[in-house]
């Protein structure tokens, strides 16, 4: 049974804050002990408890009272309302194509911090660095070792499942070894729009190019190879999938926990799912490996990944630069110090983005990404969807493995999303 209490007390105290945040705002002083008094909003709800544990400290060391909030509303739009009571957060986390959409008039120049130097996934915007990486991580089909093991009677080699055929295979060797169904899907917009489908903008040579193709309506989704190529993958998955008689009722920890306990061997999936998978009776030995394709090309044998969350710093009149100069300063400390540099790869159990951060990640699936990312295995992420691509595009893919919808229906309704959609400038 999943074991609940920490993830509900987390995300009770997380509520409990985001009704407190229009209160204590990003005011200069604290009221009770003169101290610079900083805020910081947290996108990742699994690393709440661990954020404010680690401001705690670094404001005790440094003489700064600093409060950490999250909220369940989207990021683009709880910003906005934070900005537009004259309140914004001192630091605040958010996705990459957030940091575009900012930039020019929120955030803090950072290119003369020392961390720039020690980091491949900052982000840049008009030659100014503005966006500070939390975390990097990744997706990929995850796997269960010991489920296969147990059924096959081998040790498992992913790499020797390289193409479409080579996974069909093993799924049936597993059904005709007793395990009924060896997939299972995640069914929300989150994981089918903005992670598996995604992998048809993001494998491609050009990518802005074929995305300004679908902005243009040029783009011919049907006979396009690599989308035929990722739905293929998709259909074998959507063939032996356990739960494909409710499979858009299923709920995530279902999933998880038949990858965990093995009674499936193949989900797809990403690195941020390691705590959610281990909270079961886990058998061990899940890992991630690249999304086995019938297309061989440049991006056989490479998982998608890179920055996942970004802090910037306000840079608008409602932040002293007193404070600015605190929020740097807590920045440094997660990057250089011994308390910021566990926080990051042991205690969350993220894989850090900067070179000096030695720390073993405690996130099996982490450490196999940051493998991937060392060989240079790994594609890197399109950032820059609209809004409302996951939620839209999310829906038709839903429809999809439902099965409400053919290919071809499917591939004309994500073409007419993005003739209507509005680019994100970057």
């Amino acid at each position: 049974m999943k074991k609940l209490f920490k993830k509900a007390a987390v995300i009770g105290m997380a509520g409990i804050l985001t009704l407190s945040a229009a209160a204590c705002g990003s005011s200069d002083e604290s009221a009770n002990d003169g101290k610079v008094a900083i805020t910081i909003f947290n996108s990742k709800t699994e690393i709440q408890e661990y954020l404010e544990e680690a401001a705690a400290t670094y404001g005790e060391q440094n003489n700064v009272d600093i409060e950490v909030y999250y909220s369940n509303d989207t990021v683009a739009a709880h910003l906005s309302s934070k900005y537009a009571a004259s309140d914004p957060y001192t630091i605040a986390m958010t996705d990459a194509k957030d940091i575009y959409n900012l930039a020019s008039e929120y955030c803090t120049d950072l290119s003369d911090q020392p961390w720039v130097s020690d980091t491949d996934y900052a982000i840049s915007v008009d030659g100014k660095v503005v966006g500070f990486p939390v975390c990097v991580e990744a997706r990929g089909l995850l796997y269960n070792a010991d489920a296969i093991e147990a059924v096959t009677g081998e040790p498992f080699d992913p790499s020797t499942i390289q193409t479409l055929d080579d996974l069909t295979a093993m799924c049936d060797r597993l059904v005709a070894g007793g395990m009924e169904a060896p997939t299972a899907i995640l069914k929300p917009d989150w994981s089918l729009g903005a992670h598996y489908i995604q992998q048809v903008y993001e494998e491609r040579e050009d990518v802005d190019g074929f995305v300004n193709s679908l902005f243009e309506g040029t783009a011919d989704l049907a006979n396009d190879a690599k989308y035929n190529a990722i739905m293929d993958t998709f259909d074998v998955l959507k063939k032996y999938n356990k739960f494909k008689d409710m499979a858009v009722s299923v709920e995530d920890e279902q999933v998880h926990q038949a990858l965990s306990e093995g009674e499936v061997a193949f989900q797809f999936g990403g690195s941020w799912e390691w705590n959610d998978i281990i909270d079961y009776d886990y058998t061990g030995n899940v890992g991630i490996m690249p999304l086995p394709q019938d297309i061989q090309d440049a991006y056989t044998g490479c998982i998608v990944g890179g920055g996942s969350k970004f802090f910037y710093i306000d840079s608008s009149e409602y932040t002293t630069d007193e404070q600015r100069e605190a929020a740097k300063g807590f920045l440094n400390w997660i990057v250089d110090s011994d308390e910021g540099k566990t926080l990051i790869s042991d205690t969350c159990g993220m894989v850090s983005p900067f070179k000096s951060n030695t720390v073993p990640c405690t996130n099996a699936l982490g450490a196999m990404v940051k493998e991937y990312a060392d060989a240079g295995k790994m594609v890197p992420n399109y950032d820059f969807d609209p809004d409302d691509h996951l939620s839209v595009v999310g829906a038709h893919m839903q429809e999809y493995l439902a099965d409400k919808i053919d290919r071809t229906q499917l591939a004309t309704d994500i073409e007419e999303y993005w003739k209507n959609a509005t680019p994100i400038a970057h």
